[in-house]
Formats: structure tokens, sequence, C-alpha cells
């Protein structure tokens, strides 16, 4: 699965792109080659927006994406060969988007998994998940959906309400053209998106002056400066997907004298790029596209002035061009005011996401020592940062100087215009729209950085000026990959193992919901998506089930469900935890893998007339008992029954009493193990025999498990998603003796490993006897012998009448 989604699967999308590119070339113009990838990248977005547009035609989209890569091959087939040439003539530039997606994608190759990155960071790309899954399916025909679970919430209350798709639609039908589960092919669709974009930065950096290795570097920093790396991370597929059609843009706003005397296709290119932006971004890209917009008009002015297009041929290439934007982007025209709100809403929203603050304007300039763009850097990392950053602007001073030299004077025009577009969009919207402004401008100000680098190569002594040129582009290159090594450091990478466990879930019990969720997961939406899945604390909860966590993210208590709801229900699916509530007595358990457990409505089952909570020592719930008794026999017939769940026996290590460095701090109730070194904590066993040891936490990096000195296990990547519910790490059975125990947790030293700089919080050990029955010890009697309950713990009580 690793080879297939990590290596095989950008194969095939280059191969799609590339005969689409192709394809498109055959009916304009003769396009430089390293464009043909990106913008046969937006006639596929073009493709799956219209197929999908029409919901009958979206099971097809797949075999449409190949039929049109196909064509593009063999109408093409002379240009397929001569594309030979094209490699002679610079054999390094097919390796810049292998290195640049090899960059993007870093944290899931080396950790040779299937998986994906920043997995804490931002839930968003679960939405992606979901929608691209749905469209390809279902196509925008919402009907069908259950609206009382998250799953129908999230689809309809997104893509109803006409949020951008195209990104979407091309990654869902890609990806199930090869039958991949788009949970594993997420990230390398993204980091292909971003690779994308390095063919179109290359030819900028051409026109910049730049050439050799002068303009492989200056392509490759352009496409993966810190901010946009970050946002590659986790899986920002909009943004990334968008800066590759932004880029190609700017390259078609350079080559206009090319295209403009071609005739009236000569306008095709432009327009499915500017189109794909809209169709990915929404028409909030139309920010972006209005720059290249504004150049090309003056620059069709003087072409019309200077006599070598008329005016009948202007209006044919405008007309051809905005015929092409209008079919390309057709969803998004055809509710446009829905578009425009959705735009709305994410320009002036207060929530700032996943951001603790607005981001710093000098990120920019693609340089942020720091592990993450969220945070500024501390110490010696902020004071190299504020030096490259000043070195950076100094050198887009000189690169303003290079292009007036040079007299590119179409392409300073459109980098002065996204320079003004930043600047006055960041001044009003909010954090969150802001943010992915700055994103989306730091590779063009990236490339006029180097500028200056070709500034210094042309107006110095030819020793002083290469040797000035080679010292800022170490600067600019080491400090945009330096940023990206330590944000590549500190990722969290996706459980893989725990949501193959959910997949089989799917499989298992496709059909049989809807299904309670009571994990904070919202991956779990896609995975889970044959079983109509509702998440109590989800952003879109059921109804009925919301206040059983009282929050987004919040712990979910399935004791503050009422019976009526939990009836609703024919499935439960939660984690494995004996530290959880077990759901009520009409369930019985269905299976049990290592992280969850599957619980199933009985056929039959009556609805309990009362569902109580117990809580307190064994004296406080005896009483509780016998008023739940006597409620009974009052309300609920002649002869109620009891059912009571039995707490199960749990063996607390205390964690606060334990020994462990003096720079592990505290993350709410959890320790934080953010340097090398090992906690030591005592317990006590009451009796001999096999025990199962559980941990719960955040644990990217690797820590040792110890019992008594004996090595018990290595624990490594068990996330949950959110830090306000630990992951459970399934249980590690050991045989110990009734007494004294020592249990041990050792942190490593610095490794290269990807996320060995991630989440590293300790929340809670502790230990239950391998002899306990799965799905606990469920009491059930008379009403009137309530008293038999008396001295032991539960964890709740139901009234079933007579």
């Amino acid at each position: 699965m690793f080879v297939a989604n990590a290596l095989l699967y950008p194969c095939a999308l280059a191969a799609l792109c590339l005969g689409a590119g192709l394809l498109v070339e055959r009916a304009c113009w003769r396009l430089p080659a390293p464009l043909l990838v990106s913008i046969g990248a937006a006639a596929l977005i073009a493709l799956s927006q219209l197929t999908t547009y029409v919901a009958f035609l979206a099971p097809a989209t797949p075999y449409a994406m190949a039929g049109v890569a196909v064509l593009g091959f063999v109408l093409a087939r002379d240009r397929v060969r001569g594309l030979g040439a094209a490699v002679r003539a610079h054999p390094a530039v097919p390796f810049l988007p292998v290195l640049a997606y090899a960059i993007a994608l870093a944290p899931v190759l080396l950790s040779g998994r299937a998986t994906f990155s920043s997995f804490m960071a931002l839930s968003d790309s679960a939405v992606h998940l979901i929608g691209a899954d749905f469209l390809i399916r279902h196509g925008q025909s919402y009907g069908g959906l259950d609206l009382r679970n998250s799953y129908g919430q999230f689809i309809n209350d997104y893509y109803n309400t006409s949020y951008p798709s195209g990104a979407d639609t091309m990654f869902g039908g890609s990806a199930r053209l090869l039958g991949l589960p788009l949970i594993w092919a997420f990230q390398p669709f993204t980091a292909f998106m971003l690779a994308s974009a390095s063919g179109p930065a290359w030819l900028l950096a051409r026109r910049i002056g730049l050439t050799g290795a002068w303009a492989f570097l200056a392509a490759l920093t352009a496409v993966v400066p810190a901010l946009v790396y970050g946002y590659e991370l986790i899986g920002s597929i909009k943004e990334i997907t968008c800066l590759s059609m932004l880029l190609s843009s700017g390259c078609l706003v350079v080559l206009y004298p090319r295209w403009m005397r071609a005739g009236p296709t000569g306008a095709i290119p432009l327009a499915l790029v500017l189109a794909a932006g809209i169709s990915a971004l929404g028409v909030a890209f139309g920010v972006w596209a209005a720059a290249s917009v504004a150049v090309l008009a003056v620059a069709l002015a003087v072409e019309m002035r200077a006599r070598r297009v008329s005016l009948a041929q202007s209006l044919a290439l405008v007309g051809a061009g905005a015929l092409t934007g209008l079919i390309a982007a057709l969803p998004t025209w055809s509710n446009l005011s829905g578009s425009i709100r959705v735009a709305g809403n994410i320009a002036s929203t207060e929530n700032p996401g996943n951001l603790h603050s607005a981001l710093r304007a000098i990120q920019v300039f693609g340089v942020w020592l720091g592990g993450s763009y969220k945070l500024q850097p501390t110490g010696s990392g902020l004071t190299a940062t504020h030096l490259l950053v000043a070195a950076a602007f100094v050198s887009c001073a000189l690169g303003v100087l290079q292009l007036l030299r040079v007299r590119a004077f179409s392409l300073l025009a459109w980098l002065a215009l996204l320079l003004l577009a930043w600047l006055v969009v960041s001044e009003s919207v909010t954090t969150w729209a802001s943010a992915k402004t700055l994103m989306l401008t730091s590779p063009a100000v990236v490339l006029l950085a180097w500028g200056g680098v070709a500034a210094m190569r042309a107006l110095l002594p030819r020793t002083l000026g290469t040797t000035m040129a080679a010292l800022l582009a170490l600067a600019l290159t080491a400090g945009v990959l330096l940023s990206d090594a330590l944000q590549y450091h500190s990722s969290d990478l996706a459980p893989t193992g725990r949501y193959r466990e959910l997949a089989s879930i799917d499989s298992r019990f496709a059909g049989r919901g809807p299904t309670l969720f009571t994990d904070f997961d919202e991956y779990s939406m896609y995975v889970l998506r044959d079983l109509d899945v509702g998440g109590p604390d989800f952003v879109y909860p059921p109804a009925g089930a919301a206040t059983a966590a009282g929050g987004y993210g919040n712990p979910v208590d399935i004791n503050r469900i009422s019976p009526a709801v939990m009836a609703e229900y024919p499935l439960i699916v939660d984690r494995r935890d004996p530290a959880a509530v077990r759901p009520p007595a009409a369930y019985e358990l269905a299976w049990q893998g290592a992280y969850y457990q599957v619980w199933a409505r009985r056929p039959g089952a009556v609805q309990p007339a009362l569902h109580r909570a117990l809580s307190g020592g064994t004296a406080l719930q005896c009483v509780s008992l016998g008023q739940t008794a006597s409620i009974a026999a009052a309300r609920f017939g002649p002869r109620p029954r009891l059912l009571a769940a039995e707490a199960p026996e749990l063996v607390t290590v205390s964690l606060a009493g334990a020994s462990h460095p003096a720079g592990w701090g505290h993350e709410r109730r959890g320790l934080v193990m953010s340097r090398p070194g090992r906690l030591d904590a005592t317990f006590q066993l009451p009796a001999g025999g096999v025990w199962e040891v559980w941990v719960q936490g955040e644990l990217m990096p690797a820590i040792r498990l110890r019992v008594d000195g004996r090595a018990l296990a290595s624990i490594a990547g068990q996330l949950s998603g959110n830090s306000l519910v630990p992951d459970t790490i399934p249980p590690i059975p050991v045989s110990l003796s009734a007494g004294t125990h020592t249990v041990s947790v050792q942190r490593g030293g610095f490794t290269l490993a990807p996320g060995d700089g991630g989440s590293a919080v300790l929340d809670s050990i502790f230990l239950t006897p391998a002899a306990e029955p799965p799905a606990g010890t469920l009491r059930v009697l008379a009403a009137s012998h309530w008293r038999e309950l008396c001295g032991r713990r539960y964890e709740w009580v139901e009234v079933e009448p007579g």
C-alpha cells in the first residue's frame, strides 16, 4: 500500500496530467514543456468538475480522466518524441519536480508506511476526504443525505453550499482510478500538486535571468518556502493546488507574445489555469486572476497599438478565453451567489483555525527557523531568521533592478500586483484568510529574491559577482531548506494501524448504521463512510447526542445521551479503554480489535425507562441504587429490573509523584516529554497474574516502556488527533506478582526520524486484569433485590420496566 500510494500514484498523476496537457496543446499552441503538467492538471480539474456536476456521470470521472490523457498521448505522438530534445537541452529539469515531491512528502516517505503528516494540526483534510469520495460516487446530488448525523451534515454544509471542490474532484477521480484509499493517497496528491508548480517556477526563474543550477535552486526554493511547506504538511489541498495554477498564470503572462498572436485558441491555457484556481479555491482566487488579467489587458493593448494583433483578433481571443473559463468552472458560476457567500464567510470568520496568533508578514520571505509556521522561533533561531529575512529583503530590491535590466516588464508588473493584492487583502480579512494570502504570495517573493542573485552575477565583476551571488544563493537555499527540515522533524503522522482497523470495521458492518462514534476523530467519517457516522464531539454533532461531549473535541460520555436518542443507533464504535463508560445494556459486544470495539444493539432490546450514571464510592453508590430502585417500584410496573454495569478493576500509576527530568512540563493533565529522559513510577498490585498495561497520551516519537527493568514495548506514532482526548495505546500483557512494582517510560535522544520532534505527551498509565471480560460485567436483578448490588462500584444503572 505504501509503494502504491507514495510511488506509483504520483507516476500515474504525472501521466494523466501530461496527457491532458498534450491534448490542450494540440488545441492551441506549442506550450513550453515545463508547463504541460500544470496545465494538464488544470484541464483535469475542469473535466472532473463537469462530470461531477452531472450526478449520473460522476462515477465515470476516473475513466474520463484516463480517456483524456490517452487521447492526448495518441494525438501528440510526435510531440512526445520531441520532448526528449527538451530533456537533453536541460537534463536537470525533470529532476526538479521529483526533488520537490520528495521534500514535500519527506515525512511519509521516510516513515516507510502509508500515512499523512501533521495529523494533529488541522482536521480540515477530513472534509476533503469525504467530499472527494462523495462527489466521485454521487456527484452534486445531496438529496439522499442523512442530516441527523455528522457525515451528512458535513457534506451538506460544505459541498451543498458551493464550497470549492476543484482539487477534491481531481483528487478523488485520480485516486479511484487506481483503487487507492483516499486517506493514504491524500498527502501524495498534495505533494504532487506542489511539485507540479516547479515547472512554472523554473520558467519564471529563467525569465529573471537565471540559468543552470541557479534556476534549478530558485525554482525549488520558490515552491517549498517555509510557509508553503507548512501548509502542504497540514494537507491544505485547495491552496497548494492554487499555487500551481498561480505560477502557471504568471508564466502565461510572461509568454503573452506567443499566444496572443496564435489565434483565438491561444487563450485556452490561461483560461484553464484561472478557471482551475477558481474551482479549487473559489471566487477568492479572483484576486490573483485579476492580477494576471490586468497585466494582460495592458499587453493586449500594446499588441494592438503595434498592429501585431487586430481588433477582430483581440475580440476573438477574449471571447474564446471567456467561453473556456465559463465552461471549465461552470459549477462555480452556476451558483455564483453561493460561491461569493462562502468566500465572504472565510474572509470574515473570527475563527483562527489552528493558528495561535496572526502570522508575521516577514514569513513571506520563505524562512522560519522554528518547528512550526504557527509559532515564532526562539533564541538563536529567531536571530538567524531575522538575518536571513534581511538578506532576502535586500535581494528582493536587487531583484526589481534585475527585472528592469532584462526588460521583464510584464513579469515585474505581475509580481507587483501580487504584492499589492496581498497587502490590500490582508488589511480587509481576518486571521485565517490573511494567512492563506500570505502563503500564496511567498513563492513570488522568493523568486523575486533570486532576482537579486541574477543581478549580482550580471552587475558585479565576474569573480566578485559569482562569489557574492553564490553566498546569497546559499543563504536563500539554506534558509528555506533548514526551515522545512525543522517542520519535517516536528510533524505528527497519522496512525496507520488504527485506520486500517477502522477500515476493516467499515467492511464488516457496512450498511448497518447509523453509527455513534465516541472517539474524537473526524477522519472516521471517511474510513467509516458506509456506516453513517455521528460524532458527539465533531464540528457537526448529532443534535440529540451533542450534550454527550459538551463541545467540539471534548471527551464523550454516553451516559449523557437519553435512551430515546440511543435507540436511533444500531451500532456504537468506541475505543478500547477500560476507563471509558460501557454502552447501555441494550448493546452487546459484536467485535473487538486492538484499538476499537463495535457494540451492536440487540434485536428486540427494550428501551430502558431510566438510565442513571453512578459515581463516588461504594457507600454513596449504594444509596443511589436504593433511590433508583424506589423510583422503579413507584413508576415502572410491578416487577421492574435493574441492570448495572460494574466498573472495571483499575490499578492507576500515579504520575504526580513520579521522578522525571525537571524540563518535562505539563499540558493540561499530561506530562510533556519535551527532551530525552526517563520517568520512574511505582504502583501496587493487589494480586498476582497476567495484567494488561494501558498507556494514554500523544506519542509520536518512540518511547520505551519497562516494568521492573523488563522491556515491554517501544511505542511510537500513536496519536488521537486531539490533545483533549488522549490516545489509548492497545494493552500490553505482562505477568506480575502481587506487591510493589516500578514502571519506566523513557524518551530517547535526537534522531532524524520524521516526527521525532513531534508530540510526546504522557497522560496516564494504568493496569487491568487480563481476565477481565472484554464487555465488562453486567448484573441484572429484580429492583426489589437492589441491596445485592451494594459493595461494588458501577458505571451506571438502568431500569427496565416490568
